[in-house]
Order: C-alpha cells, then structure tokens, then sequence
C-alpha cells in the first residue's frame, strides 16, 4: 500500500491510542485520500429547484431505512423516463454541496440520486475532525454493503420516473473509488464519472479490492478526473490504471489537470479550482450522453 507523508496529519491525529503510521494506514485503506479538508465554507455554486422535483426519501435496505436526496425534472418538464445518475458524496456525506450536484443534474436532464451510505454508523456533520470521522464512520463501511445500497437506489429510480435502462454513477474522494468499483459490480450501469477516487491500497476485510484490482472487469466505460497535485492520489497509480484499462480494452479516459490539488471540484474548500472545476462538468455533461443514448 502507498502510504502518503502529508504535513497536515499530525494535525489531524485522534486520541492517543492511534499513532501516526496506523491513522495513515488507517485512512488510507478506507479509500479516503489524505489531501483534503472539512467542510469550512458555503458554496461557490447555487443551483436552485425551479423546474425541480427534488427532496429527502427513505429506501427499505438490510439494516434500516437508507435516507436519500434526489432531484429530477419536473413531471411536466420530463418526456418520460429520465436516465439516472447515482451520486456517490464524499467522505463528509450528503451535505449542501453534493445536494447542489444533484439539483445541477437534474437540470441537465437526470435524475440524479445521492444515498446517505453511512446512515447505519454515523451522522459525519457531527464530527469535528476528519480522524475522528475516519475511525468511528468510514472505516466502518464495507464495499459489498455500499453496492447492496447503490443496487438498491437503482431500484427505487423508476418510481421517481428514472430509465433503469440508462443507469450512470458519479462520485468525489471516496466516492469516486466507488465509482470505479460499482462499474465493476453492476452489469446494468451504463456509464460512470470518479472525480479523483483513490485507485490503490491494501486489502482489508471493508475494502477487499480497489480501482486497480477491477480494472479488466469493467461493465461500463468510466471517465476518471484527477488532479496532478493531488498528494493523496500518485500520478504513478493514475498511469497504471491508464495501463490497466488499455490492457484491458476498457473505452474508460483518464483525465489528469496537471495544476489541480485533490478535490478541486469541491467549492466549498480552499481546494476548489474552478478552471478545472468547470472543465471537468463540461467532460461530465458531454460523457454521460454519449454513453447513456
């Protein structure tokens, strides 16, 4: 596994009993790269709900009721079925700024569905630190058990009008690892976009298998965003999976922004680059057609 010196983490390192190599470890086995920062400003972009139907839903899963966001076009608006695009959050959850992805989907013509995937171990928003966060919430969420939910999620589109025929995925940090991992889980999904999603680790029972192990087993292209700086994310990890993809025959991209840190299309952190920000939604709205007809 690549373990990443950051100079933040000894900042960042909870209660004593966890020293710096295994909240590295830690972290990093849980798909979440280290680069990033909690929630600490509003949004840069406000999308709104005009021509919007979109709220808070409740889906029926192992171990409870799966809370969700979604937004889709109005009914008057939508010419039937819409296709769907399952928005995977970050490792902070389904807060403002993932919300506002969906509303910026949904006016682009989707339905657009962001599960609360922690809903069974934890509220994020009420941690104050991201080691506290990673060692009580993330790293208590199993892979099998996040595809059971997205399966679920689906399931549940054509109730809200969703095209279960034209099935996307889109995710951020530790959602964008899952977006590698779900095209490689579900043969109905069409197409995927993973926003500078952790590509290697070491296995563990949560996380048996990352991006690089499933890239030969890949059901739906995949256009991977990733920035140059990302000090979470070794560039070294986005050519081997290049490789893996073109070894494969996967008609997956790969897009590197050579100036870009990690999470730089998160406007709500100091790490938001709008430049490529806006490149990388204008690539999603391009890629998500022509792969979804």
């Amino acid at each position: 596994m690549n373990t990443v010196a950051h100079p933040e983490i000894d900042s960042l390192l909870p209660a004593a009993h966890m020293d710096r190599r295994t909240f590295v470890t830690t972290v990093a086995a849980a798909g979440f790269a280290l680069a990033v920062q909690p929630v600490q400003a509003q949004t840069v972009i406000t999308t709104d709900a005009e021509g919007l139907e979109a709220g808070d839903a409740t889906i029926a899963v192992a171990g409870g009721s799966l809370p969700l966001y979604f937004a889709r076009p109005a009914a008057s608006a939508a010419n039937g079925a819409v296709p769907v695009v399952l928005v995977v959050q970050e490792i902070f959850g389904v807060h403002e700024h993932i919300r506002d992805v969906c509303r910026r989907l949904a006016k682009a013509g989707y339905l657009a569905i962001a599960p609360e995937l922690y809903f069974r171990v934890g509220d994020p928003s009420k941690y104050e630190s991201i080691p506290a966060l990673v060692e009580n919430v993330v790293s208590r969420i199993p892979d099998a058990q996040v595809m059971a939910d997205l399966d679920a999620c689906a399931g549940w589109a054509p109730e809200k009008g969703g095209d279960p025929d034209r099935l996307a995925i889109t995710g951020f940090c530790w959602g964008g690892r899952i977006v590698w991992l779900y095209a490689a889980h579900n043969p109905r999904l069409k197409t995927g976009v993973a926003w500078y999603g952790r590509l290697d680790g070491s296995p563990t029972n949560m996380t048996p298998r990352h991006p690089l192990d499933v890239a030969a087993r890949l059901h739906a292209p995949v256009l991977g965003l990733y920035g140059g700086q990302d000090q979470g994310i070794p560039l070294k990890d986005v050519e081997a999976m290049r490789a893996a993809l073109a070894k494969a025959g996967n008609h997956s991209e790969i897009v590197v922004y050579p100036d870009a840190p990690h999470a730089f299309h998160a406007d709500y952190r100091p790490s938001y680059r709008p430049a490529e920000a806006e490149d990388g939604w204008r690539r999603l709205l391009q890629w998500l057609p022509a792969h979804l007809g």
